[in-house]
């Protein structure tokens, strides 16, 4: 087993900035109990009201959890959620926010690579992630590119960029953690996603072709196009709606097929389907799924922030 003391450290101290006395709600399904716990009893060390709050897995990345569970998110002061499925594209967490609360989402997190991936040089990593969201948020077209068929347009204009940079210390903040992305909700897109990994299924064996036109996902390819078309299904045209464009900056993360992880991967590009809202999209239903594409370019306006996978923003 891992030590998860300094990441624990890391995420409680360096990135919510608990403080003494404040509540802290600590939110997990069974499958996280370990790391939960160590979250809590970090938290409690540091002199607040920690909390441990066992839900039952949700059924999909953005599913809302219980309602009581959504109340206490936004009575407490601070939340965090190792859960298996995403809560970070919810109603209930984007209301806790605007109640003030400030929180960090972790889902798919595990011992290994809460470690691994919280240990690594945050000036950095955040100067990264600060610099894509600019860029992002001044341009009007990205184009990905890839060798393996990804070539997608999409359209940013008028849209703000945003960094998952790891600071969650002001009231209202939220973010996933482990950190490392810019990214931003377009508003449209044209063109193919060739994904190495998908949220829920892991690394690709065969890689899918995903069709996407009118800033909707219209067909895809292989029996992970096929899983996806089906989880996206239930949530009609809205499901299918281009949710997300993020570019990964932690360069600690690598290929795992957790999407946690992978699409935070230094040089990497992530999609995502379904939910928009929480981010600076108008598109709310209860999923919200990425695809990541390693070993792409990426160009906003012209400008190169990826080339074959490298990052070259900054050089």
């Amino acid at each position: 087993m891992p030590d998860l003391g300094p990441a624990v450290e890391t995420t409680l101290r360096r990135c919510l900035a608990v403080r003494p006395g404040e509540d802290v709600l600590v939110i997990v399904d069974p499958a996280k109990l370990t790391i939960g716990e160590a979250l809590r009893e970090g938290a409690a060390k540091l002199g607040a009201d920690a909390a441990l709050l066992v839900m039952d897995e949700r059924a999909d990345h953005g599913t809302e959890p219980a309602a009581p569970v959504a109340a206490a998110m936004a009575a407490c002061d601070v939340f965090i959620a190792p859960t298996v499925k995403s809560l970070s594209h919810t109603e209930a967490r984007r209301r806790a926010n605007e109640a003030g609360a400030r929180g960090a989402t972790m889902p798919g997190v595990t011992d290994e690579m809460l470690a691994r991936v919280m240990a690594i040089d945050f000036e950095q990593m955040a100067a990264r992630s600060h610099a894509v969201a600019q860029l992002l948020g001044r341009g009007s077209t990205a184009q990905i590119r890839c060798p393996d068929g990804t070539d997608l347009t999409l359209n940013l204009a008028g849209r703000d960029g945003a960094a998952d940079d790891g600071d969650l210390s002001e009231r209202g903040a939220f973010g996933n953690l482990p950190a490392g992305e810019g990214f931003i909700s377009p508003v449209d897109a044209a063109g193919t996603v060739v994904p190495a990994s998908l949220a829920g299924f892991g690394l690709a064996r065969q890689r899918p072709t995903l069709t996407i036109e009118d800033g909707r996902l219209t067909t895809a390819t292989g029996e992970a196009g096929d899983s996806l078309l089906t989880l996206l299904e239930p949530f009609g045209e809205l499901g299918r709606n281009v949710a997300e464009l993020g570019v990964g900056t932690n360069e600690s993360a690598t290929l795992t097929g957790d999407v946690l992880e992978d699409e935070k991967i230094l040089g990497s590009v992530h999609i995502a389907f379904g939910a928009s809202a929480g981010i600076g999209g108008s598109v709310s239903v209860p999923i919200h799924i990425d695809v990541v594409v390693t070993g792409a370019s990426l160009t906003v306006d012209g400008r190169a922030v990826l080339d074959a996978g490298r990052y070259v923003l900054d050089a």
